[in-house]
């Protein structure tokens, strides 16, 4: 069984985390790896059509890494902004819950429940960025992204896979 003993893979510092499952007759070997994650579900899909029993296969990425795209500067007023959007759902929501209740004039209800939504947000949000105090004044957007993808299958399996994905990479005649 492969380990990994980095403290950052998802155990205690110089403890081992098993990659594969601990019942020995499902230990997975991997038959094909890909650069891009598409290409590894692209596979699994191929052995599917081939009636190949999928349920004994797993898409696994390694390589792992955290990135961050910086999306843009955020300043108070973009913050309000975000709030009041925010908020204007919530109102909106609250809204018609209540409008369900309200025999006449549930527009209304609706109008003045997405209206406060909107303010409080808008309050929430100038406060929210105010108190960070420029420590994060950018927004972002996080994926977590594998350097590979390894098609791996049962033992088993495994002869079974690696013929059909023979198949995969070779032109058609």
């Amino acid at each position: 069984m492969s380990t990994s003993s980095a403290a950052g893979a998802g155990g205690f510092a110089g403890q081992p985390v098993p990659v594969q499952p601990v019942d020995p007759s499902r230990a997975m070997v991997s038959v094909a790896t890909y650069p891009e994650y598409a290409d590894a579900q692209r596979a699994v899909d191929f052995l599917s059509d081939n009636k190949f029993p999928v349920e004994h296969s797993a898409i696994v990425g390694t390589n792992l890494r955290m990135v961050e795209q910086v999306l843009g500067r955020m300043t108070t007023g973009r913050a309000t902004l975000y709030g009041a959007g925010a908020g204007a759902w919530f109102g909106l929501f609250i809204g018609l819950l209540f409008g369900i209740f309200v025999p006449t004039n549930w527009f209304a209800v609706v109008l003045t429940a997405l209206v406060i939504g909107a303010i409080w947000g808008a309050i929430f949000g100038a406060i929210a960025h105010a108190m960070t105090r420029g420590k994060r004044d950018f927004t972002s957007s996080r994926s977590l992204q594998a350097g590979e993808y390894a098609v791996s299958v049962t033992a088993e399996y495994a002869e079974q896979a690696r013929q059909l994905l023979a198949r995969l990479t070779t032109p058609a005649s």
